[in-house]
């Protein structure tokens, strides 16, 4: 699928790592000792498809967590420790991956831009970064100037963005200019040789209208600002 895909003309693929596994999130931070199934799953997939994308040229992309606090603070006693063992793992795949693996940002403690000591170790890492621009406007609790000054901080590592609207309460996935997210205020300070998506809740998942509609706002929106 991907080399057909290749052959229509496309020339950025992101393979999305999958996102659940027995009924649950196939999360990162998952503890082998509590649920082997689950970590052998979340282990044995990444390192799977990240060498498919060597072989082929594409990139993969794995979710630094989904979970919630209370469900990090289960696996594996705390937060820190928890964090700590994301980190760990993001760093194997990062060495295994090079510089056809990326992690995204989520709305779950344990991975989320927008909080300091998160975009600290990320950046000392020097991890190649996709950054979902809702889940950043939800850590942020709809807050566009701390929003703007994550994704200008993160935007010399970040090689992918997932462009999506959202009103900063929680994961909506909303149609861009159907949210509150400052679009003419973030564009100004993403990176420009980042690839982009627009991640958007389809209501028929045969039709990419949203998708579309999205782009067709984004468009208008920087004409626009050159115009001005």
């Amino acid at each position: 699928m991907i080399k057909y895909v290749q052959s229509t003309g496309v020339r950025h693929i992101v393979i999305h790592h999958p996102m659940a596994y027995d009924h649950h999130h196939n999360e990162v931070a998952v503890s082998a000792l509590k649920d082997p199934d689950g970590y052998k799953f979340m282990m044995a997939s990444a390192d799977a498809l990240i060498e498919l994308a060597i072989k082929l040229n594409v990139q993969v992309l794995i979710h630094g967590g989904y979970s919630d606090n209370d469900a990090v603070v289960n696996a594996f006693g705390d937060l820190k420790t928890g964090r700590k063992v994301i980190f760990d793992r993001l760093d194997y795949f990062q060495q295994l991956g090079g510089n056809h693996v990326m992690f995204e940002n989520s709305i779950s403690p344990a991975f989320d831009y927008g909080d300091d000591e998160i975009e600290k170790e990320v950046m000392a890492h020097h991890y190649r970064l996709c950054y979902d621009i809702s889940h950043g406007f939800i850590v942020l609790h709809g807050d566009n100037d701390k929003l703007v000054k994550s994704v200008e901080r993160l935007a010399p590592q970040t090689v992918h963005y997932h462009f999506v609207d959202s009103m900063g309460e929680h994961h909506d996935s909303l149609q861009l200019g159907k949210g509150k997210v400052d679009w003419q205020r973030v564009m100004k300070v993403v990176n420009p040789k980042a690839t982009n998506i627009y991640e958007i809740d389809l209501a028929d998942q045969n039709d990419s209208r949203e998708m579309r509609a999205s782009h067709d706002y984004l468009t208008k929106l920087m004409a626009a600002e050159k115009i001005s």
